[in-house]
């Protein structure tokens, strides 16, 4: 960090920017995150449009700056996939030469008889789904049972959701601990998750108390390089799951952008100097899964206006990063909820 002090990295989680050339092989032909929302309503971004982001490509009611005050461009994915995992991995060095494994029909029988031995109850479910669709259809038989309600989606996971006053979130954490170390081989997915939630049938809400269980990144990276320098490292949100905590010697978790923002502000009156790593969910997880283009393109716009403080906040020798890790186009121009591969 020669040249600067402090580097401040945003990832946008699934703001991606139009579809990679391979974009059909995955299914995303035409799937466009950002190109699709500017193109629903004018968007009030102006301080990402002063760094550049109209510069990036055409948008939509967005007027490039002709001289932006940052450097920009789009990084396209070199590995399979279209992931979180696959998207951070990549950005501190790690490329895959295979895809993390996808279950279209859930997982396979004998997997699931194993867990359920392993954490003494049956299981709900096990098929793709929406999170929020899929409580809604098994929280009531959850409540009644017992019985955690396990689902994937297009993506390399294996989510279990429970209710809170059902499956304390201890028990929830060990039986995500259990899977995580019983997912190896073929079946080595991305990411274990557990998805607690409350309410009542009806009105069911996912909490905040949302834990990632990441594979072990198989090889050194940018985090473990900076950790051998003593390079301060500190991870906002997913990250030091993401990671599996790798050359994150400190990190605070959030409740949604919001939440990210104000602990991002306190983290850089404190720390002076390393790398200050925030990944923002919200777009991802509220609002591009769901297929909410309105909500999509609010919460971008309200992380614009907070990025006007961080922008008074930064110093002369700071730099910052801005960027996503794959797509997720809440536009209904395809059926799909999944993530779509894109430029970032």
């Amino acid at each position: 960090m020669a040249l600067f002090q402090r580097v401040i990295w945003i990832v946008l989680d699934s703001v991606g920017i139009g579809p990679l050339p391979d974009a059909a092989e995955y299914g995303d032909l035409g799937r466009d995150t950002l190109g699709h929302i500017a193109r629903s309503r004018p968007l009030k971004v102006p301080n990402l449009v002063q760094l550049g982001l109209a510069n990036i490509k055409p948008l939509a009611h967005l007027a490039a700056p002709v001289q932006p005050a940052g450097c920009f461009g789009k990084g396209a994915t070199r590995s399979p996939g279209k992931d979180t995992t696959t998207g951070h991995w990549e950005m501190a060095g790690i490329w895959l030469d295979q895809a993390f494994p996808v279950y279209k029909q859930g997982f396979p029988r004998e997997l699931i008889e194993q867990f359920e031995k392993a954490i003494g109850r049956k299981t709900l479910g096990n098929k793709p789904a929406s999170g929020t669709e899929i409580i809604k259809e098994l929280g009531e038989e959850h409540m009644r049972t017992g019985f955690p309600i396990l689902y994937t989606s297009g993506d390399s996971v294996f989510q279990i959701a429970a209710h809170e006053e059902v499956i304390p979130i201890a028990e929830l954490y060990r039986m995500c601990e259990i899977a995580r170390k019983m997912l190896e081989g073929p079946h080595r997915v991305g990411r274990v998750i557990a998805r607690p939630f409350t309410g009542t049938p009806g009105s069911f809400r996912r909490t905040e108390r949302r834990h990632d269980y990441a594979v072990e990144p198989p090889r050194p990276m940018l985090l473990d390089v900076l950790a051998e320098g003593n390079v301060p490292v500190l991870g906002i949100g997913k990250i030091h799951d993401i990671y599996n905590g790798r050359g994150v010697q400190n990190y605070l978790t959030t409740k949604n952008n919001a939440d990210g923002m104000e602990k991002l502000h306190a983290a850089l009156r404190q720390q002076t100097s390393g790398l200050v790593f925030a990944n923002l969910v919200d777009f991802d997880m509220l609002y591009g899964h769901r297929k909410e283009v309105e909500g999509f393109a609010r919460s971008l716009e309200e992380f614009d206006a907070m990025l006007s403080s961080l922008l008074e906040q930064m110093q002369p020798s700071d730099l910052l990063l801005i960027t996503a890790d794959h797509g997720c186009d809440p536009d209904h121009c395809s059926a799909s909820t999944d993530h779509s591969r894109e430029y970032v």
